[in-house]
């Protein structure tokens, strides 16, 4: 059995993360999207490789200057508590380190799992006033969760915003 293995994620892997990803999905835990959404941002996402399988992702977003979201963080079911949701979480975070980012968001129902990653749980408005009056532009329903929109709400149900701070 060879290592794993986090790299950028390329066009072929689409199938495999819609894959993952429909597991939690039936679980309402992830948003399921269609083909096309996932080689639009097919750049935002690293894959995890266990012997040239496919055993999880995970994505990067970029929503401001210096702020970026974790999502679609989803490890196939026979691989969680090995470890690979942390490979992703730590290769994602230092994508975002190389990038100047210093704020990291996520949404999600695995509080835990992401304050073992330094994630702890937000409320309300965490950008200043100018900032969230120009992400309130944007259609990323990414950032209509960063900024606890009521028109994503229904969607977000049941999940925490959180936030890690990314320090030198």
């Amino acid at each position: 059995m060879s290592a794993l293995h986090v790299r950028d994620a390329v066009p072929a892997d689409v199938p495999s993360i819609r894959s993952l990803v429909a597991d939690y999905a039936h679980q309402r835990i992830l948003l399921e999207h269609d083909h096309v959404s996932y080689y639009e941002a097919i750049r935002d996402f690293v894959v995890a490789e266990q012997d040239g399988q496919i055993i999880g992702c995970g994505a990067l977003h970029i929503l401001w200057k210096e702020l970026g979201e974790i999502r679609t963080v989803a490890v196939d079911a026979e691989w969680k508590r090995s470890g690979v949701g942390s490979a992703v979480i730590t290769s994602l975070v230092e994508r975002a380190r190389e990038l100047g980012l210093t704020q990291l968001f996520c949404l999600t129902f695995e509080v835990e799992f992401f304050a073992r990653h330094g994630f702890v749980p937000v409320e309300g408005d965490v950008v200043p006033a100018d900032v969230y009056q120009e992400l309130l532009l944007s259609h990323d329903d990414g950032v209509a969760q960063f900024l606890d929109l009521a028109r994503v709400k229904p969607n977000t149900l049941g999940n925490t915003r959180m936030l890690r701070m990314l320090h030198e």
